[in-house]
């Protein structure tokens, strides 16, 4: 071993220290380190792994930077297996499944996987399905706490000028928040829409812009909003079959108390006005609701102008799968339902889905230069997989891995290691294992203490 540089003497007095004390040499370098030698670098031991089945668990420690260098790496998302299997399935089209619908696409809510899609990326208008957004951004407010369901929203002129399918709010008339949430999910409710917007943007036009903001965050490169409910027949409002899908997504999968509104078929409001009170009933413009069917309706939108024509995102459950049917430009104010129905319904003869939420057992993981040796990690999500091809999921493998040569400092929720998912030759998809604590940088002292607490045992 050859040690240089002008710290040599400390060198020599640390090696024979960790000698006396019988440190190992990994132990006696990073002693060496802390007090600013030139130490050439020790490989730790990897965790020893093998492989097992499903019910059981592998770990490898592999090679790679942790954090932010580490995600760049093995983050992935679960592979989309699926998606060239969907192309193939939509090859010629709506033929396939007789649906007069020239834009449709059926996705999975877990995986965001598309299982048949035909002219999903032309721009075409949303009508009424716009309010998915204007939700989503409700929501969004609701979880930040910057509003409460019990808040009092005002109605303005603007929003009680509002046409179209409307729940005739007076100016200045007082609803809650979760009214309003009523409103528009059940009766599809311009007025309610517009002041809503008003009460978190401050105006429609700055709550378009945060709506169009959203979009661009969630990869809906084909949309545009111009206002909040879809009422406008601009050009410039626009999004597709993809867009819709994803935006439902994003609020089924990350807001699902939505369902506790999207489910309702008839429920009684009540207009506090100049006028008096009286009772005025909302009734679903979702006709699925009431529709016998072989899964769960759990909402989503409808949408319908001359522009536009009939629109609808519908959203279901079946066997522990959650699916979205988005039809757009359908011909016939029925069919819409019909063909979303049927888009489910193929959706759920073809599909079987993996999900794994089960917590890792606890790992004592190496850490370098730390005041702890060792962290723990948790997994960062659960994982979920969606099989069009009738797999044997019984036969999934899934194997936990660490990286090697983490340093220190690690901050709880860093990036510490991956699940990788497998049947057979066939990567599924990973996971991230995320630090479940924090570990400082060690300092001389605490090398110091170290040794000291060796030499004491």
């Amino acid at each position: 071993m050859c040690v240089m540089g002008v710290h040599n003497h400390i060198v020599v007095r640390i090696v024979a220290m960790g000698l006396v004390l019988g440190l190992s040499a990994s132990e006696t370098a990073q002693l060496a380190q802390a007090s600013g030698a030139d130490w050439s670098q020790v490989r730790q031991q990897p965790v020893v792994w093998n492989r097992v089945q499903t019910e059981t668990i592998e770990t490898e420690t592999i090679e790679g930077q942790q954090t932010g260098e580490a995600e760049g790496q093995q983050s992935e998302e679960p592979t989309e297996l699926t998606q060239d299997t969907a192309k193939q399935n939509t090859a010629e089209g709506a033929a396939n499944l007789g649906l007069t619908a020239p834009s449709v696409v059926l996705m999975e809510l877990s995986t965001g996987t598309v299982i048949y899609e035909t002219d999903a990326d032309t721009r075409r208008s949303p009508a009424s399905i716009t309010k998915i957004m204007t939700l989503i951004l409700i929501f969004d407010a609701l979880h930040a706490g910057k509003i409460q369901l019990t808040d009092q929203v005002s109605t303005s002129a603007y929003a009680a000028s509002m046409g179209g399918s409307q729940v005739f709010l007076e100016e200045g008339e007082i609803q809650t928040v979760e009214t309003m949430i009523k409103c528009i999910t059940v009766a599809s409710a311009n007025d309610a829409s517009v002041a809503m917007a008003e009460y978190i943007g401050g105006s429609e036009s700055e709550f378009v812009r945060m709506m169009n903001e959203r979009a661009a965050s969630l990869g809906m490169e084909n949309t545009h909003f111009e206002d909040c409910c879809g009422l406008t027949d601009s050009d410039r409002h626009y999004s597709s079959a993809r867009d819709v899908a994803i935006m439902s997504r994003e609020l089924m999968h990350h807001y699902p108390e939505i369902q506790n509104y999207t489910t309702i078929w008839m429920e009684n409001i009540t207009h506090n006005t100049r006028k008096g009170s009286n009772e005025f009933g909302l009734s679903s413009t979702n006709k699925l609701l009431k529709m016998s069917t072989s899964f769960e309706t759990t909402g989503l939108k409808t949408g319908s102008t001359s522009k536009a024509k009939y629109c609808l995102s519908a959203t279901a459950r079946k066997d522990g799968i959650e699916l979205v049917a988005v039809v757009m430009a359908c011909p016939n104010y029925k069919d819409r339902f019909s063909e979303a129905a049927t888009l489910l319904n193929y959706g759920y003869a073809h599909c079987s889905l993996y999900q794994d939420a089960e917590e890792i057992p606890e790992e004592e993981v190496p850490v370098k230069n730390g005041v702890a040796e060792t962290i723990t990690g948790k997994r960062k999500e659960p994982f979920s997989f969606l099989g069009t091809g009738g797999e044997d999921f019984s036969q999934v493998e899934r194997v936990i891995c660490y990286y090697e040569d983490l340093q220190a400092p690690v901050a709880e929720g860093d990036i510490i290691g991956y699940i990788a998912y497998r049947l057979g030759e066939r990567q599924l998809g990973t996971t991230d294992i995320v630090a479940a604590g924090d570990v400082e940088k060690a300092g001389f002292w605490d090398y110091m203490k170290k040794m000291i607490h060796h030499w004491l045992l």
